[in-house]
């Protein structure tokens, strides 16, 4: 019986479904490669990715808690161990908490700006779940939680938040609104019945164009990056990588058919990838 509903909460922190955690994850070690101009503080190094994993997890904690009498009416998430009964909302909870307790005690080994700057970052994993009912930019308020990693990270590893750190977060925050309304556009219709609030939504028929410009916004932002930091070739393969992907999840889309949208988030994946991959061989050859 323990064994069961240890599962559930591993359902519930969605580590079954690492996808989230490499969405975080490659922003959050590109921000720290270029603050170090190299390989990163070990120590930060593993505190960032442990961290990534903590946090990742007790957003989805919250965000099932936050949508545990919507879930049910969802066909993707009416399986859900909050929405199904196989947990409760103070299980939910108590494991949020418990998470929280983690992420600080990671936290306490860096320096006093990004201990601050992490109260801002847990205030944002706590409250995007709700965005949702006031707004029809949660995809939005999405990008600002996950992308908030970037700027402690250049806290962590520099003692300073340099505007190159506000720039890879405007560009996270593009980047995260593009492969959350890919997300949000295969529960369109779900959302509509559950009064749910989405840029899938928002967007409509123009979906399509609108991704479009954000993923041409994204690209220029990365291409603004490699300027201003003087990258070599190594990292405008990256760039291009991820244009050719953003080609291909257009591809997808095409027709709106929610298992396509479903591929073209998961697609971002390799987005992430290629352009930590370019940053990285940036510094592995200058």
């Amino acid at each position: 019986m323990m064994d069961e509903k240890w599962g559930h909460y591993i359902q519930l922190m969605r580590l079954d479904r690492p996808i989230g955690i490499l969405l975080l994850l490659w922003p959050t070690l590109a921000a720290l490669w270029i603050a170090a101009e190299g390989w990163p503080d070990t120590l930060v190094l593993i505190i960032f990715t442990l961290g990534v994993i903590v946090m990742r997890s007790a957003g989805c904690v919250i965000n099932d808690y936050a949508d545990r009498h919507i879930d049910g009416q969802i066909v993707r998430t009416m399986n859900r161990p909050l929405a199904t009964g196989a947990l409760d909302e103070n299980d939910a909870l108590r494991l949020f908490a418990v998470l929280g307790v983690i992420a600080f005690l990671l936290v306490i080994f860096l320096n006093d700006l990004t201990i601050l700057m992490s109260v801002v970052g847990l205030f944002l994993a706590a409250t995007y779940p709700f965005m949702k009912r006031f707004t029809y930019l949660p995809q939005v308020y999405l990008g600002a939680a996950f992308g908030w990693a970037i700027p402690m990270a250049f806290a962590a590893q520099t003692g300073s938040v340099p505007m190159i750190a506000w720039l890879l977060f405007i560009a996270n925050v593009i980047w995260s609104t593009i492969y959350d309304t890919f997300y949000a556009m295969a529960d369109r219709e779900d959302d509509l019945l559950a009064g749910v609030k989405s840029t899938a939504i928002l967007f409509g028929n123009d979906d399509k164009v609108i991704i479009a410009v954000l993923q041409v916004t994204f690209l220029v932002a990365m291409l603004m990056v490699g300027s201003q930091l003087e990258m070599s070739f190594a990292y405008y393969i990256g760039v291009l990588v991820s244009l050719i992907l953003f080609v291909y999840q257009q591809h997808l889309i095409r027709d709106r058919g929610p298992a396509e949208c479903l591929r073209a988030f998961l697609n971002n994946n390799w987005v992430g990838a290629a352009l930590f991959a370019g940053i990285v061989a940036h510094y592995a050859v200058i």
